[in-house]
């Protein structure tokens, strides 16, 4: 990815409140008190105010202009119109947002009032992500959501009617009591509901979520027990890419489908390695850092190499509202960004070319990690027509086991950062 030119910022907003926790859910949000949600607000409001100090302390670039902002969940459309109104307020006094700018909301279904729904009109969200997980009534049910398909389909109704076209629905492959002629009417009423846009997940297994839990544990709880098997939810998925793709809504990365020109412009700049800015709860930032004097904003043409920073703000609601806290920071190193590249752009379906990496970090370890690229072609995992890398349907399936490949490509590269930020954040 070329440094130069035009590279405005992504903002990123994380809204941690719900009405009921999900039973799949592994993200930093819960049921929390309404009082807590202006607090909240009043804390990023600080964070956005504070971010272009914070980018100077720590060395890194943090454009003002912004041509994507995203609030997701948490359910961001609990918040009342009047501290949504305020918090883009704060960021449109911060940044720059373009003309155009990609703003989208997370909404559950059945929790988008009038007042909150004419808000987000108002405040210029263009786009909106409902998260319906299954349009079976008694799989959503059994997984804590709240609503049911008739509601999905009212809301979808007045999105439309208010002016926001630009629809994301969300489903999951693998909730429990899943099975895969109910899964195929999930994606036969997904098709009617005629969304542009679809991320389709498979579930996961871990310990952030009190279902992976319990299944890790071999219990009942949560109807555990009535997980459909790997090789089922496998299945799910692929049915998915199919009838999608049949439907003109062609896959663009491992989990997201759209129509031409609705892909999520947001989501996208993570796997482009673009640089963006998060606030709130559990939340992510990556930047670039300050070039040394007046030197070029390329690989190439700098005395040292380009590194980028990784933030992460904490994931505990009450140190968040007590007041700024220390963000765990980590640099990448141009060997780190060069792993990320590969594990990153393989996630899309155009792939990762490895010229345009030659360009960005060199002969040398790009040629490690076509060695990699060899392995796994033989595996079949990943195919090649000698300019673009790409998954194969079963690396899709695998992709987690891909990506570990090209961990530790470059190994004892310096991770510190850059030598004249580190002299500077010293003196």
């Amino acid at each position: 990815m070329s440094l130069n030119g035009d590279n405005p910022l992504g903002i990123y907003i994380s809204i941690p409140f719900c009405r009921s926790k999900c039973t799949y859910c592994n993200f930093a949000s819960g049921v929390y008190p309404a009082s807590e949600h202006a607090r909240y607000v009043d804390r990023l409001i600080t964070d956005i105010t504070a971010s272009a100090a914070w980018a100077g302390q720590v060395g890194v670039e943090l454009p003002r202009a912004a041509d994507t902002v995203y609030l997701g969940g948490g359910t961001p459309s609990l918040l009342e119109p009047e501290l949504l109104e305020r918090l883009f307020a704060a960021l449109r006094a911060a940044f720059d947002l373009r003309a155009g700018a990609e703003i989208t909301v997370e909404c559950a279904p059945g929790q988008l009032a009038d007042n909150t729904l004419d808000a987000l009109v108002a405040v210029g969200v263009n786009r909106v992500s409902l998260g319906v997980q299954s349009f079976i009534d008694s799989e959503a049910r059994a997984s804590g959501r709240l609503h049911s398909r008739a509601i999905v389909e009212e809301d979808l109704h007045r999105l439309r009617k208010a002016g926001i076209v630009n629809l994301n629905v969300d489903l999951i492959a693998g909730l429990a009591g899943q099975t895969l002629a109910s899964w195929e009417e999930s994606l036969t009423i997904l098709l009617r509901a005629g969304v542009p846009h679809a991320s389709v997940y498979m579930l996961e297994v871990d310990e952030d979520s009190r279902l992976g839990r319990e299944m890790l544990a071999g219990g009942a709880r949560y109807s555990a027990g009535l997980v459909p098997s790997d090789d089922t939810i496998a299945r799910m998925y692929t049915q998915a890419i199919e009838r999608l793709e049949h439907a003109g809504i062609q896959q663009y990365e491992i989990s997201n489908f759209s129509r031409p020109g609705f892909e999520s412009r947001h989501n996208l700049r993570y796997w482009q390695r673009r640089p963006y800015l998060g606030l709130g709860l559990d939340a992510s930032s990556m930047a670039f850092a300050s070039p040394a004097g007046e030197a070029p904003l390329t690989h190439a043409g700098l005395n040292e190499p380009r590194y980028a920073l990784r933030s992460t703000t904490t994931s505990d609601l009450g140190e968040f509202l007590s007041g700024p806290q220390p963000v765990e920071t980590s640099w990448l190193s141009p060997a780190r960004q060069h792993e990320e590249a590969w594990f990153l752009g393989l996630r899309l379906n155009r792939g990762v070319e490895p010229a345009a990496l030659v360009g960005e970090f060199g002969h040398k370890p790009v040629a490690r990690a076509m060695e990699v690229v060899s392995r796994l072609r033989e595996d079949g995992l990943v195919d090649t027509d000698g300019k673009t890398v790409r998954l194969t349907a079963q690396g899709q399936l695998l992709s987690n086991d891909v990506f570990q490949e090209f961990l530790g490509l470059d190994a004892g590269e310096p991770e510190q950062g850059p030598p004249h930020i580190r002299q500077c954040l010293l003196s």
